[in-house]
């Protein structure tokens, strides 16, 4: 490429389009305050499994399924069967698959090499000067990232009030790292960029040579070349488009980091310039699947299959039956795959107690405060925007908030002083013999996460009757809980008390926006208990009986140990109930502890359980949602007394209660795809985890008090740590895309879907799977996309070694 020819006019709209949907082929990441699982593929749900992943082979020799000799061992081992391979190569598009079953089960024995991403700029310059030029970009931008995106950490604060773009020129004109590392002039060059992004982006793009149909999968690389930084402004997009509001965040970055590659392209020029143009011919041709590719998503199909047999002959087992007219309990859990191990646990300690699951949230979107403090929580699914605000303590507790406020910011004082530049030095060699107690203290594990015990929250302002009401019908309706109340009904949220554990929010409640979900429940347990509000109830149908009582309660997810807010409503008629409550949870925690031992490491019994959350050296005191593979939308009855393993959300669901399939419309379009989110970073962490994992827990360091880097600068790391996913011997996460079930006609299902083309293509791609149950809790019906659905039990009346031999 000539000179002349990378200085080619570009075409402004069409970067600025590519340049768009290279930003939102990026998965967004959140702050550490307030992490939620997203889907790392969430650019891609246009795209099937072996579309997405010839588009991501490309753009960062990313893999999106697991090796090949991972699904020959389970062949091997007899967890996918003949019949599996057989349906799901029949299930496959005609071209590209594998000429039979047969030879798609030697197509798993065969090693396929894992796919590199095209090379950048940056490649082919350290290639050609021996220098790592990838890891110096990576390095200099996260150094200064680190402090512009800065929310709190940072004793000293970067300037405030410019754009990404802007504030970068500003250090990059003075940052004379890179000419030590031989790129001469770059700071000078950064000077002569144009003012703005769009401008810098569209010079880049004409002096790279790189235009038209090589634009998108380009500008897509740049941005995956940033790992978190990218998702992080992504996260900001995300936020204003929610908001109605813009953000450049993200092409401001794209900006920055073209002109790294526009700098090194200039400076190193005719010894890479053949290269990089065969490079932007590889760029702009079609992104189209391999055979290998294809294999490996009709393999991943397979092993699918096999766990879907798996979950429809569990429940085909008769379930337990409920014991007498009024239950002893009432129960509502989140949907989250603990609350199954905690619910099943709690209905075996008394045969009459009933329990339910819903979203965390449990309907109410609420942009809270907590105590002392001036700060929003979110405490809400991300996919919404808050339609409350709240607060918690009641006004006459002022004093209290102001003596909070005081000793709060003495400790933030303190906490500065000790780290601040000079007082560091002489604070440790004066005060360093204070800390031992300190010290050995949290070494054994004997100062656990503080309880969240603020007073009873409150909404702030209160809405009307009106709107209390309706929005309490709302609720009980979703949850399908209209009749046949207990004398106590708890609510229950949920969290989980770790030290030392920067991702900590990533294992409380999703459905809060990654707090705990204690606010929610109390909120809801306030509207139910009015009774001005069960009288607008009963005027609606809905009936709660004088002697019931609605309690907010939060489950410890890593010690199975329930805190119950009893004194946010304190009955004497109850007293003897509560406490009865109180023996059914403890004893229901003895057996989930039991339960979960078995799979967590070096954990001999259910008492060394409670440890493992004080200890500042685990690195997994929980395994949190990992093994995930099953959504079921169905009344209890359907899975009651049948163990799911911790691997399923439970959403309690009566279609015939259902008018208009409004609830239904609701699961599918949040829950289910919330749900999904969890299940693919699980995936994706587990199947590509140098670029969508969280790398090494030992390794990490907290930056701008939003992410963690590896070490002690470069990219951030998003997803899940290794440690999240793996024992240390083996995988503690099978990689399946969610399986969602639900009892509700299909015609119901499919026109919910044909309203909704997003969350369609989850299911027409297959980044979920569908299953319509029968009123036995049977998985009947299969989706096929296109609105389309096929009978189980038709694919199951032909022999599986019949199917085979028909196949080939």
């Amino acid at each position: 490429m000539s000179q002349s020819q990378s200085a080619s006019k570009p075409d402004t709209q069409l970067i600025e389009a590519a340049a768009g949907a290279a930003a939102r082929s990026i998965p967004p990441l959140w702050p550490l305050a307030s992490s939620v699982a997203v889907n790392p593929f969430l650019g891609q749900t246009g795209e099937n499994l072996a579309e997405a992943g010839a588009r991501l082979a490309r753009v960062a020799g990313a893999t999106v399924t697991m090796p090949r000799h991972w699904y020959a061992r389970q062949i091997a081992a007899g967890v996918i069967s003949e019949a599996d391979l057989a349906d799901a190569w029949a299930a496959a598009s005609v071209q590209l698959r594998p000429a039979s079953p047969a030879d798609l089960k030697a197509e798993a024995n065969r090693h396929v090499a894992p796919p590199r991403a095209l090379p950048t700029v940056a490649d082919l310059a350290a290639q050609v000067s021996g220098i790592d030029w990838p890891g110096v970009i990576a390095e200099r931008i996260g150094a200064w990232a680190a402090g512009y995106f800065d929310e709190g950490q940072a004793l000293w604060a970067a300037p405030r009030g410019r754009s990404a773009y802007a504030a970068w020129r500003a250090v990059a004109t003075h940052d004379l790292t890179p000419e030590i590392a031989g790129l001469t002039g770059f700071a000078r060059h950064v000077s002569e960029t144009p003012d703005s992004a769009a401008a810098a982006i569209a010079r880049a793009a004409g002096r790279l040579g790189i235009g038209g149909e090589a634009l998108e999968t380009y500008f897509h690389q740049m941005l995956a070349t940033l790992g978190g930084w990218a998702q992080y402004a992504r996260y900001k997009l995300w936020k204003a488009d929610l908001a109605g509001a813009r953000d450049h965040t993200i092409t401001d970055l794209l900006a920055i980091r073209l002109i790294w590659e526009e700098a090194l392209f200039l400076h190193h020029g005719e010894r890479l310039a053949q290269s990089w143009a065969d490079v932007c011919a590889r760029h702009a041709e079609p992104v189209a699947p391999t055979a290998d590719l294809v294999t490996d998503a009709i393999l991943q199909e397979a092993a699918e299959r096999a766990a879907q047999r798996s979950l429809a002959a569990t429940l085909a087992k008769p379930s337990q039956q409920p014991v007498g007219d009024r239950p002893a309990l009432q129960a509502a859990f989140c949907i989250d795959v603990r609350s199954e191990v905690f619910r099943r646990a709690l209905e075996s300690v008394n045969p009459s107690i009933r329990t339910l699951g819903f979203a965390g949230f449990f309907g109410l979107t609420t942009a809270h405060r907590r105590f002392a403090s001036d700060v929003e929580e979110l405490r809400l699914p991300v996919l919404l925007n808050p339609a409350l605000t709240s607060r918690s303590g009641a006004p006459d507790i002022m004093a209290a908030d102001r003596a909070a406020r005081y000793k709060a910011r003495a400790r933030r004082a303190w906490g500065r002083f000790k780290l601040a530049a000079v007082s560091s030095f002489a604070f440790v060699e004066a005060t360093g013999p204070v800390y031992v107690g300190k010290l050995l203290g949290d070494a054994l594990g004997q100062h656990a996460a503080s309880a969240q015990n603020d007073p009873a929250p409150r909404l702030d302002p209160v809405p009307d009757l009106a709107e209390r009401t309706n929005a309490a019908e709302t609720v009980l309706r979703a949850m399908s809980l209209t009749g046949g109340f207990a004398r106590v009904v708890l609510l229950a949220g949920h969290g989980a008390s770790v030290v030392n554990n920067p991702h900590a929010s990533g294992l409380h409640c999703g459905a809060c926006g990654g707090y705990s979900g204690e606010v929610n429940a109390r909120l809801l347990a306030a509207l139910l208990n009015d009774p001005d509000v069960r009288a607008g109830l009963a005027a609606k149908g809905i009936e709660i009986p004088l002697d019931t009582l609605f309690l907010a309660g939060l489950h410890d997810t890593t010690t199975d140990r329930m805190t119950l807010y009893v004194e946010d409503h304190p009955s004497d008629d109850h007293k003897r109930d509560i406490d009865e409550l109180k023996s059914w949870l403890a004893a229901a925690g003895r057996i989930a502890r039991t339960e979960r031992a078995v799979r967590l490491p070096r954990a001999a019994g259910e008492a060394q359980i409670a440890r493992r959350s004080r200890d500042w050296a685990e690195t997994r005191p929980e395994w949190a949602l990992a093994g995930c593979k099953a959504f079921i939308a169905a009344p209890r009855a359907r899975t009651a007394g049948k163990s799911l393993e911790g691997r399923a959300f439970l959403h309690d669901y009566d279609w015939t209660q259902d008018q208009d399939f409004r609830v239904l419309e609701l699961i599918l379009t949040a829950p289910a795809v919330v749900a999904s989110w969890i299940s693919l970073q699980y995936y994706g962490s587990t199947v590509a985890p140098d670029v969508f994992g969280g790398g090494n827990k030992l390794l990490h360091n907290v930056t701008g008090g939003i992410g963690v880097v590896e070490g002690n600068g470069g990219l951030l790391r998003a997803g899940l740590p290794w440690q999240s996913v793996h024992d240390g011997e083996q995988y503690a996460h099978d990689p399946l895309r969610l399986s969602v079930c639900i009892e509700a006609p299909r015609q119901a299902m499919a026109d919910v879907l044909s309203r909704h083309e997003q969350v369609r293509a989850l299911f027409d791609n297959r980044w979920m799977h569908l299953f319509a149950l029968g009123e036995d809790g049977g998985m009947d019906w299969r989706y096929a996309g296109g609105l389309n659905w096929t009978s189980m039990h038709e694919a199951d009346a032909a022999p599986a070694k019949q199917r085979l031999e028909l196949a080939v």
